[in-house]
């Protein structure tokens, strides 16, 4: 309940609201305190304004008491919202909230001074075109004949200060006290106000129409405060009736005669027990999220207490290594300063010796010129004219002799009188600059970023980041994977990136990753381990990077042919060394009766020859009647069959047995071609400008053929 203390306080006076209305800004003021601030616009200077601003209050009509409506709401800043004669000059004084309030230049009369008039108990009346600027937000309200009566009391802000003050059970002060308020010893009943008995005699005495008022003492008047029936709220414009709509578009409650002929006549309304439950319940969602925020906020104040401790643990500790560090720093760089000193005497004086030579030749220099000008002027002065011509010319070309001399640099400083040397402290300073202790530790454990790892095909890419909090520098990361089959981890990236791509995987295969973080103390923790699933189907186009230029491809790098008669090898991209792979090409033209090859090789075979010629490749060739199985230049295996347009050639390479084969037509053509297979091997093929075939990757193993107990399209051995 103390928390909730401020939020029952009014900003301007600092003490619990009493008789709190609403401003259209939703925040909440005293009545009282809203007619304290209260600022009398200048266009208003009617005889009843002019006696608002002293005390002659007696001329009001007491029927038009706390009238007032909203002309606009326009942002004002912290304007003189003062008491109701605002003048430039007036000082500021500050409630006991903090907020800044303007007094009236001219004080009001000590009655004024409790808000009652005199033997009445009634308030002033509000000054005729003034305004009111709110204390927490600042926006500016222009009053008019409405008054203060214009804004709703917020009853349930009244109900919740009277519940925490009867909670608090302490003793009951008087509410008229401005500074420190004593006891009070009475409350009257019809006025609602608690007294001492100072305040009593003043401003509640025993006469005229408050001589019928009850004053009970304090004890009871809590207690009959406290049993006293909620009043009915009643429309702000038409006072005899009780609020029983609520208006959905200006969000306020409305009375049954603003429906029939008020603003409100045309808008969408709702029951108001309907809304009131609607809006309850919506306030306790919004508080379920608050609380847990709330939850959450003092599980985090918890752990930052625990972090006090632990805090000033290590700090005896990084004193203790500082002061070692730093008394050894110091001593290294007293014998540096000792040398930097002999430095900077020696381009002291080479310094001072260039200048004082360039100061000795421009003064000769000089001394020589002066003496040309002073002879030059004397030879004008001469009136013989044969006599002048005769050297004119040879003093004309001395003068700009001398004046180019002068010209060529001669008036700049040989020697700058800055000291090049204080330049060497630059990377000292940021050396120093970087000492931290944290390079005392080596890094934290990166974490994997799980949302941007992924594989495609036989490649994983995988990226990565340091902890939120970590501050410890890091000079680079190792990351790790093992080798598809439950194997050790092996390197296969070392950088200073956080994001890598590894190609060349096993098909069908589920790797494990892992990645650390190095720097000059040392490796750190491993981060936690990914697994990752490469494809089950090997899916592969033609690489037009390794292919002969004569190589022409299309289709997506699915069809293949070339521009030349000799052969040209083009490879897929995508490397085989473990698992069961199948693959086709269709004949889609097929003219002269070329011979291509088809069959797999290493990356670094022969472009420019038939595939099969150098020992890189492992392939058949075809013509239109016959086939061979060619390895090195070596032709073995002849076989009857060609091929012909529309014709299909299988290749079928099985790493679990080592073997190749190959087949025409979904028949296998000859034995198994090869044996012992082992390695990387890539798919390939060589043609002429005669032939153009489309590739078809990751076909399921043909039926004929019967995989080992584990052995399946893709699958790993």
């Amino acid at each position: 309940m103390d928390e909730m203390e401020e939020e029952l306080k009014c900003p301007v006076c600092g003490s619990f609201f009493r008789e709190p209305i609403i401003l259209p800004c939703s925040h909440n003021i005293c009545l009282a305190c809203a007619r304290n601030i209260l600022v009398q616009t200048p266009d208003a200077e009617s005889p009843q304004s002019s006696r608002a601003s002293g005390s002659g209050v007696s001329d009001y009509d007491y029927l038009d008491l706390d009238k007032m409506s909203l002309y606009s709401e326009a942002d004002s800043g912290y304007g003189s919202y003062g008491g109701f004669v605002s003048a430039p000059t007036t000082p500021c004084q500050k409630s006991p909230n903090g907020v800044r309030v303007f007094p009236p230049t001219v004080p009001p009369p000590p009655q004024a001074q409790h808000h009652l008039l005199p033997h009445t108990g009634v308030l002033p009346p509000v000054p005729r075109n003034s305004c009111l600027t709110c204390p927490q937000c600042h926006r500016s309200l222009t009053l008019d004949d409405r008054g203060l009566r214009g804004f709703p009391k917020n009853r349930v802000l009244e109900g919740v200060v009277d519940r925490y003050q009867q909670s608090k059970a302490a003793a009951l002060k008087c509410q008229l006290c401005e500074k420190s308020p004593r006891e009070a010893t009475v409350m009257c009943e019809q006025c609602d106000v608690f007294y001492c008995d100072p305040c009593r005699m003043r401003c509640h005495p025993p006469r005229g129409p408050l001589a019928k008022h009850r004053l009970v003492p304090p004890a009871q008047g809590r207690i009959s405060r406290r049993a006293s029936p909620r009043k009915t709220s009643t429309c702000t414009e038409h006072e005899l009736e009780n609020l029983s709509m609520y208006c959905v578009q200006c969000k306020t409650p409305v009375c049954y005669q603003c429906l029939e002929d008020g603003k409100h006549s045309t808008h969408e309304v709702k029951a108001l027990g309907a809304m009131w439950k609607l809006h309850k319940g919506q306030l306790s969602q919004a508080l379920n999220v608050l609380s847990d925020r709330a939850t959450e906020a003092k599980e985090f104040l918890v752990q930052l207490r625990n972090m006090v401790q632990h805090i000033q643990e290590n700090g005896v500790e990084f004193e203790a290594c500082l002061v070692a560090q730093c008394d050894a720093l110091i001593e290294a760089l007293n014998r540096r300063k000792a040398q930097l000193l002999s430095r900077v005497t020696k381009e002291h004086e080479h310094k001072l010796s260039v200048v004082r030579d360039q100061i000795s030749h421009c003064t000769v220099k000089l001394r020589q010129t002066t003496g040309l000008m002073e002879y030059c002027l004397e030879v004008i002065k001469e009136n013989d004219p044969s006599g002048f011509l005769q050297i004119s010319d040879a003093l004309i070309r001395r003068v700009h002799m001398t004046e180019n001399q002068w010209g060529k640099g001669s008036l700049t400083p040989r020697m700058s009188s800055d000291f090049d040397l204080t330049l060497d402290s630059g990377p000292l300073l940021q050396t120093i600059h970087q000492l931290d202790f944290v390079q005392m530790k080596v890094p934290a454990a990166p974490i994997l970023q799980l949302e941007e790892c992924c594989t495609q095909t036989n490649s994983a890419t995988l990226s990565w980041k340091q902890p939120p909090l970590s501050t410890i520098a890091v000079d680079g990361y190792i990351l790790e994977l093992d080798d598809g089959n439950g194997g050790q981890f092996r390197e296969v990236y070392v950088g200073i990136e956080m994001i890598c791509t590894v190609d060349g995987l096993h098909f069908n295969s589920t790797y494990k990753s892992r990645v650390k973080a190095f720097n000059s103390s040392g490796v750190g923790q491993y981060s936690k381990t990914l697994v990752m699933q490469t494809s089950e189907i090997a899916w592969f186009t033609f690489d037009p990077a390794s292919a002969h230029p004569d190589i022409i491809l299309s289709n997506d790098n699915l069809t293949v042919t070339c521009n030349s008669y000799d052969d040209r090898v083009v490879m897929g991209n995508t490397g085989f060394s473990r698992g069961v792979h199948y693959w086709e090409m269709t004949i889609d033209r097929y003219d002269n009766h070329p011979d291509p090859a088809f069959g797999v090789a290493r990356a670094d075979v022969m472009k420019d020859v038939m595939l099969g010629k150098d020992d890189k490749a492992w392939a058949m060739y075809v013509d239109n009647n016959r086939s061979w199985f060619m390895h090195n230049n070596s032709h073995t295996n002849r076989t009857d069959g060609g091929i012909s347009k529309g014709a299909t050639v299988g290749v079928l390479l099985d790493f679990c047995r080592g073997i190749l084969l190959f087949l025409i037509n979904d028949e296998q053509q000859g034995p198994v071609a090869f044996n012992t297979l082992e390695g990387m091997y890539y798919p390939a093929i060589s043609l002429n400008r005669n032939v153009q075939v489309t590739l078809h990757s990751g076909l399921p193993i043909p039926d004929f053929y019967t995989p080992g107990e584990s052995e399946a399209a893709g699958s790993v051995c």
